[in-house]
């Protein structure tokens, strides 16, 4: 595996475990030397990003994630900076023995209070339980915890802030809140979903000079997205190579979705693209964008030839479970087309019969997801992949879960969003992305490139808005303003 690809390479906290004993048992690392050298990566880490550290309290657990910490006090004392431990119970391993007695050789010091000395750090290092995590932290774990979030000083997570689930991304309560965290041997899929981001922080990760093909013996959990390539146009074509997408809603007072679907999508290269649309809004689409054409659609015998002449479709935008949107959603959902359903589709379809269908995208976020699966949002929270692959199993097609880390599932394969921002929490945003996708689908993407491209272009273009916004003050709008320089920077 190359350090590209590992770089992008996510995995389950088992299979963190399993590279680390091939690492030992089949390629012969010694446990103690992958210790020392964690250990001294966090401490080079840590001097780099905090240098005026001087009172500094590292939180070791029994287990080799205490490991670590033995390894960062020490270094820390030999350079004279004061870091002292404090601790739930002594090591339990004999590596974390050998490192935890190398540390009280070199005159480092145990401390009793250890409430109180927390109290006093003005940087803290988390060693307390690493990976592996599947129920909160009791005392006297929760304790330490509690503390170290207590103080608000900088905070430093050994691998993985403790309380934070490393396979869901799931924050148990309660959680370390880090400013940086340090990971080694393999990513964790937890740190870039759900909870991880926040509880993380700065993520750096460290490969402990893991011989290479011990990589190979493990196949990833997921991947992280990389930016999409974007094929020149040749110099003899016209608008009907490049896709006709027709976006289907925008009920009375929800215009402005499927103007903003349209919008991406014809910022995203679609050569024609139509809103189908009540009545009352005929006029509206190019009022608002002269390209976008319109469509009347009131009742299922209305575009017909629409619908036929169409390389792909976006449905629900705009929609609610009312009578129009249910024939809506029926009516387009008899086109085999390749689709993406969003918003109200995806309401209307956890309540249809529609069967599986394999060329599309859906698109929900954490409250339509759980509509979709019969379940509550917490739960989809608990377990973001789970939930996306589950979606993409019972309906088909690929899934795009939204949110923090957002989840592209489908085939068997997972990947992971690790950019976007709390800015893009805004009205329009699903109807931007669900437009990007559209557009992609009606230019021959299949639904899985189609819906990591749309990802990615999305949640790029949302964090270079940014630049010049705070996140506040962003808008969907502002998304669709960058999306032509992103794309340009992804053109081949």
């Amino acid at each position: 595996m190359s350090r590209i690809e590992l770089n992008r390479a996510l995995y389950r906290t088992d299979q963190t475990r399993e590279l680390d004993r091939l690492a030992i048992e089949e390629f012969g690392t010694p446990g103690l030397l992958l210790m020392e050298r964690a250990g001294r990566s966090a401490f080079e880490k840590i001097l780099q990003r905090f240098p005026g550290a001087e009172r500094v309290v590292v939180m070791c657990g029994p287990g080799n994630n205490g490991g670590d910490g033995y390894v960062v006090a020490r270094l820390m004392h030999q350079i004279g900076v004061q870091a002292v431990i404090v601790r739930t119970s002594e090591p339990k391993t004999e590596d974390a023995k050998a490192v935890c007695e190398a540390y009280l050789e070199a005159g480092g010091t145990i401390e009793k209070d250890a409430i109180a000395v927390i109290a006093c750090a003005d940087l803290i290092v988390d060693a307390l339980l690493g990976a592996g995590l599947t129920r909160a932290p009791a005392a006297p774990f929760s304790d330490l915890i509690n503390a170290a979030n207590g103080n608000h000083c900088a905070c430093v997570a050994i691998d993985l802030p403790s309380g934070l689930s490393g396979d869901t991304g799931h924050a148990f309560d309660p959680t370390i809140q880090a400013d940086c965290t340090v990971t080694f041997i393999g990513k964790k899929l937890g740190m870039y979903t759900a909870d991880g981001e926040a509880c993380c922080g700065d993520r750096i990760y460290e490969s402990l000079d893991i011989d290479p093909e011990v990589y190979r013996r493990v196949e990833p959990a997921a991947h992280i997205l990389i930016a999409p390539s974007i094929a020149p146009r040749s110099a003899n074509s016209h608008k009907g190579d490049y896709g006709n997408l027709v976006i289907a809603g925008g009920d009375y007072g929800m215009l402005g979705a499927v103007l903003l679907a349209g919008k991406a999508a014809l910022r995203t290269g679609a050569g024609l693209v139509t809103i189908a649309s009540r009545e009352r809004h005929l006029d509206q689409p190019a009022l608002n964008q002269p390209e976008l054409m319109s469509d009347v659609y009131e009742q299922p015998s209305h575009c017909k030839e629409l619908f036929q002449a169409a390389d792909a479709l976006v449905i629900g935008p705009g929609t609610r479970e009312n009578d129009w949107g249910k024939i809506l959603f029926d009516t387009t959902c008899q086109y085999q087309l390749a689709r993406v359903i969003d918003a109200g589709g995806l309401r209307l379809l956890a309540n249809s019969k529609v069967k599986k269908f394999d060329r599309q995208i859906l698109t929900p976020h954490p409250g339509e997801a759980a509509v979709l699966l019969n379940t509550h949002s917490i739960d989809i929270q608990r377990d973001r992949v789970a939930a996306a692959l589950k979606i993409s199993k019972q309906y088909g097609g690929i899934c795009v879960l939204k949110g923090a880390g957002t989840v592209i599932a489908g085939k068997g394969l997972v990947r992971i969003c690790d950019r976007g921002n709390p800015g893009m929490a805004s009205a329009g945003m699903g109807d931007v992305l669900s437009g990007i996708a559209g557009a992609l689908l009606a230019q021959g993407m299949a639904p899985m490139e189609a819906a990591c491209a749309a990802v990615w272009l999305h949640s790029e273009s949302a964090d270079r808005a940014t630049l010049a916004l705070s996140q506040p003050s962003l808008l969907a709008t502002d998304v669709i303003n960058s999306l032509s320089d992103v794309i340009l920077e992804c053109c081949e």
